[in-house]
């Protein structure tokens, strides 16, 4: 018959007794039953709540010692147990509890109803201990579902349920407490239940669903993926049992789901997924609104749909996510502990979705939610422990954000009471053990403390212990591990560690195979590897290894993916790395795009933008140093300053530098948030050792260099032999040393610089990327120790480096032109010595190609200029060419005008000119007879510069020689060139010169002629002129 049917004739006969007839408990009670069925059937609360209210009027018509007052009892029991379920309301379960007790007291022993009565109360026990988790509820439930399991002999028809009872009890002391054992009786004794309902028994789909999920329990507990199998079956076998229409069809549907789940997050195949997806859907629409059932549906599909979120990206998935959390939530009253779910689901979703747009709100809203749910689970809660983790999970990630150390710290207090929640055994225990391994390892990246580094790698070494082959969190161990090994690696070069990593990366990338949803994370950590290896050891094919598999990793990321962002950024490194090493102009463009692409991703706000801005400002210098373009320069410095603004006073990636006097500044603060002991203080200390190498070349003074020195070799005691970074400190300092060689003379000095410069070279055998550097390095120790010793042989060495070096600079190679501009200098010099025309030719050809790679605009374009003007002017010396004469002096005026006032080389190029000039007017005879032996001795000491002072004297003296010469022979262009010498000679004084009058007032005389030239011609220049010439006049005064 239909329930409402029954429901209406039960009615009808209640409507027949009216109060004070003696059937009317009966009917009441008659009446509760059908609409208990028929809630059963329809998941129609209000008729439990009538149900409820029947009971009760029936219970007051039955006097104490009715035969029928326990069963009434237990009926009652049932209907606030549903009604429980369903609204968690706490007075319906302490009720139940009650009535159950005294339903229990109305059968002692030998009452043929006892067993049922002690199964009852055990229920209500075991529903109790599940909201408020006190154990002494569920050691009660145990005794008594074993006291009703012994009346309850083989062969009673209610044994099934004492089974099935115990079988509830055991699965919650394993979630409680982890006892793998528990879950493992809990399988055994659902078996035994199952054997009591043979194929055609009604309840025969309850003990087929019960058992598989005992058995998908036991497999999240580590047990064999046989025992995930046997629960799929057993599902299907309940659903076979369940047809369309059956009221607990959905009970499979959803078992099936959550098998599906458990499937995909061992073995990653998508499909799995999908139909954890379509069976979730399946069994919530059989669960509509009203169900007892419909929050936990409704959980289960979210789980699965955020699932592929992270897997495909495609934002639908997560919006759909965010309704069913939310409509899950609005299922439960406040304080519902199964708001613990919907709460922690949310706070996951805000988490995504900060992950791929990158708002604060978001995060900040998945922190409230996390702490919103740990409030629902109190101390001895079975999920206080998954709570921790939500929580704990929230605060990392801001963490990442804020480098609020206070998070950091919280999030390790909190991983370490989830560890202390799950003892040794416990299934959970490898996640605390990973997840605490996971921050020590952050708290190191922000303090520098090493001993958080070796605390990150043996917690991963416990986790990995805890996951042995075929657990279904050995692949993300094994990664995380290693990670962590490349990280003490590149701290303190134990290559055994890369080596070690590189196995692990290898072992996580078998567990994980084509359309896992771990294998990109796989593939980047192995390409982390390669690209440390090729950091330390400089094999071109490490760095195309890491390129190819930066590729595969970013392949499986599509758009919108929540980790395409870093592997975006990771395969830009190592392409720029690449442009580097290789001059691949390609490389550096696909750079380009990829930050560019990356940053997209990374709008205002997002935490790993400043690591972008930093990539970008590094691929604009590289371009820069390539092609000479300022724009580029100006670009790379916009970046660095943009990455440093969100890297505030604290922040772990603060230490970045951008023009000189601002470096300095930036380094010193580095320095300070990098105390004695953090591993990024020798990074400072180098920084700091560039900065003031940097100052001294611009302007020469040698304190600069002696801190510089003095830097160096603080920096170098933190890089023992071994050290990735050894190399380039020994470079550095080498080359400091060098500079103060060439400054102070001490021959100590020099030979210190080769020591350097040679145990840097042992470090780059050939192929390294740096081996260019110091082959340099060495050569210009070869030619200084050849300027000042004059052994050939040093200049022969020199030569030699310079050729190794420019091989290791194809066409397209940054650093060609700077390689080819040093070698035409040795090859010169060796011209000078040797008188080996070849070697002026060769110059010759070199120095041209450098200047081919320096066109307009270049910052080294005035270095060659004047390069090239030094080699026709030994031509001219050698072969007495003229027009090499006026070529040297036409390219040395050109490189002078590159060289604004204030530019490091302009005295420089100043002082080349006025030697080229010298030698021009003695070719053509120009000196004055009376002057012209003292001239002569001026001339000779100008072929060898000592300072400014000397060249301001040749521009002087120079000027002056043209002056002489307009006056016997005017020719304008004799006065402009002397106005032009006179005013390099204005520039290289000092105001307070003793000649610095002089020098103004004859300028301003050659000027005051020239007005007199012009008046006839533009009285407009000339006026201009004059007033310039006042000017000039009144400075002399002064």
């Amino acid at each position: 018959m239909d329930s409402t049917d029954e429901v209406s004739r039960k009615r009808a006969e209640l409507e027949g007794c009216s109060p004070g007839h003696d059937g009317r408990d009966v009917a009441l009670s008659d009446l509760a039953g059908a609409l208990c069925d028929r809630f059963q059937a329809e998941g129609k609360i209000d008729d439990v709540d009538e149900a409820i209210t029947l009971y009760r009027a029936a219970l007051e018509l039955r006097p104490s010692g009715h035969p029928h007052l326990s069963s009434l009892l237990r009926e009652l029991v049932a209907c606030l147990s549903y009604r429980y379920d369903d609204r968690g309301v706490a007075t319906d379960l302490e009720e139940a509890v009650t009535c159950a007790r005294a339903a229990l007291e109305l059968c002692p022993s030998g009452h043929p109803s006892r067993g049922v009565s002690l199964d009852t109360l055990a229920s209500t026990l075991w529903r109790r201990f599940s909201k408020q988790t006190a154990i002494h509820d569920l050691d009660e439930a145990f005794e008594l579902h074993r006291a009703a399991l012994e009346l309850h002999p083989s062969g009673h028809p209610d044994r099934s349920s004492s089974l099935l009872g115990l079988v509830l009890c055991f699965s919650s002391r394993y979630g409680n407490q982890g006892v793998v054992a528990d879950v493992e009786e809990a399988v055994t004794l659902a078996r035994a239940a199952l054997e009591l309902r043979p194929p055609g028994d009604r309840n025969r789909g309850v003990c087929l669903y019960n058992l598989a999920t005992c058995l998908s329990m036991g497999f999240m507990g580590q047990a064999p993926i046989c025992d995930l199998d046997e629960a799929f079956e057993l599902h299907h076998a309940a659903l076979d049992l369940h047809p369309s229409g059956h009221r607990e069809r959905s009970s499979p549907l959803h078992g099936l789901a959550l098998c599906f789940l458990d499937r995909y997050d061992i073995q990653g195949v998508v499909a799995d997924l999908e139909e954890a997806i379509t069976f979730g859907r399946a069994a919530l629409e059989l669960r509509p609104p009203g169900h007892p059932r419909r929050g936990e549906s409704i959980c289960t599909l979210a789980s699965g749909l955020w699932r592929r979120f992270n897997k495909q990206a495609v934002m639908c998935d997560l919006d759909e996510t965010f309704k069913l959390y939310q409509a899950a939530l609005e299922l439960y009253t406040s304080g519902h502990s199964w708001q613990f779910f919907p709460f922690r689901g949310l706070s996951l979703c805000f988490l995504s979705r900060y992950d791929n747009q990158g708002a604060v709100a978001d995060l900040e809203e998945a922190v409230t939610l996390a702490y919103a749910a740990l409030e629902l689970c109190p101390p001895g809660h079975p999920r206080r422990g998954a709570s921790l983790d939500t929580l704990a999970f929230a605060l990392r990630r801001r963490f990442d954000k804020h480098a609020t150390i206070h998070d950091l710290n919280k999030t390790i207090e909190l991983h370490r009471a989830a560890l202390d929640l799950r003892p040794p055994g416990h299934p959970d225990r490898s996640l605390s053990l990973h997840e605490l391994a996971l921050c020590y390892s952050s708290r190191y990246d922000n303090q520098g403390v090493v001993a958080d580094l070796e605390e990150a790698v043996k917690l991963g070494r416990a986790a990995l212990e805890l996951c042995p082959p075929g657990h279904p969190s050995r692949g993300v161990s094994l990664f995380n591990l290693a990670f962590d090994l490349v990280r003490r690696f590149e701290q303190l070069a134990t290559v055994c560690d890369l080596d070690e990593a590189f196995e692990l990366d290898h072992a996580a990338l078998e567990l994980h195979p084509p359309g896992h949803p771990l294998r990109p994370s796989s593939l980047h950590g192995l390409a982390h590897c390669f690209s440390s290896r090729y950091d330390n050891q400089g094999v071109v094919a490490d760095l195309e290894e890491a390129v190819r598999l930066g590729r595969a990793a970013l392949e499986l990321c599509p758009p919108g993916h929540f980790r395409r962002g870093l592997f975006l950024y990771n395969l830009a490194s190592d392409l720029w790395k690449r442009s580097k090493q290789l001059a691949a102009a390609c490389d550096l463009d696909e750079a380009f795009e990829l930050y560019h692409a990356a940053l997209d991703l990374r709008p205002p706000g997002h935490p790993p933008r400043n690591s972008l801005l930093r990539g970008l400002a590094l691929c604009f210098s590289s371009r820069y140093d390539n092609q000479g373009v300022v724009a580029d320069l100006e670009e790379a410095v916009k970046f660095g300053r943009a990455a440093l603004e969100l890297c505030p006073p604290g922040h772990p990636s603060r230490a970045v530098v951008c023009d000189l006097e601002e470096a300095f500044e930036l380094c010193h603060a580095a320095l300070d948030l990098h105390p004695p002991g953090h591993p990024d203080r020798p990074l400072s200390l180098h920084g700091l050792a560039l900065c003031y190498s940097s100052r001294y070349d611009n302007r020469g003074v040698v304190a600069d260099l002696e801190e510089a020195v003095k830097f160096g070799r603080a920096a170098l005691e933190f890089y023992p032999p071994g050290h990735p970074r050894r190399g380039v400190c020994l470079c550095g300092l080498g080359s400091d040393l060098w500079r103060r060689f060439k400054q102070l003379a001490a021959v100590c000095d020099l030979d210190e610089a080769f020591e350097l410069h040679r145990a840097a070279l042992d470090l780059h055998p050939p192929g390294h990327p740096d081996r260019f550097s110091l082959l340099h390095g060495l050569a210009l120790c070869f030619s200084s120790r050849y300027d000042n010793q004059g052994v050939v042989a040093d200049l022969q060495e020199a030569v030699m480096l310079r050729r190794a070096s420019l091989e290791l600079c194809p066409p397209g190679h940054p650093s060609r032109g700077v390689s080819l501009h040093n070698l035409a200098s040795d090859l010169w010099k060796r011209f000078e010595q040797l008188a080996a025309v070849g070697d002026l030719d060769e110059a010759f050809a070199l120095h041209h190609a450098a200047l081919e790679l320096h066109p307009p605009g270049h910052p080294r374009r005035s270095s060659s200029l004047d390069a090239v003007a030094l080699c026709f002017s030994s031509r001219y010396d050698s072969q007495g060419a003229v027009a090499d004469l006026e070529e040297a002096v036409m390219l040395r005026h050109a490189a002078v005008e590159l060289c604004p006032v204030g530019h490091p080389n302009r005295a420089t190029y100043l002082y080349n000119l006025s030697c080229t000039l010298w030698r021009s007017f003695q070719r053509q005879a120009l000196i004055p007879g009376s002057g012209g032996a003292r001239l002569i001795r001026r001339a000779a000491l100008i072929l060898h510069p000592r300072n400014n002072a000397h060249a301001a004297s040749s521009f002087r003296t120079l000027s002056l020689h043209l002056w002489d010469k307009f006056r016997k022979k005017p020719a304008i262009a004799d006065l402009d060139d002397a106005i032009c010498l006179a005013t390099y000679a204005v520039e290289l004084r000092l105001p307070k010169h003793r000649f610095y009058a002089v020098a103004v007032e004859h300028l301003a005389v050659f000027i005051r002629e020239r007005v007199q030239r012009l008046r006839e011609t533009s009285l407009s220049e000339s006026a201009t002129l004059s007033r310039a010439t006042d000017t000039m006049c009144h400075w002399a005064l002064l």
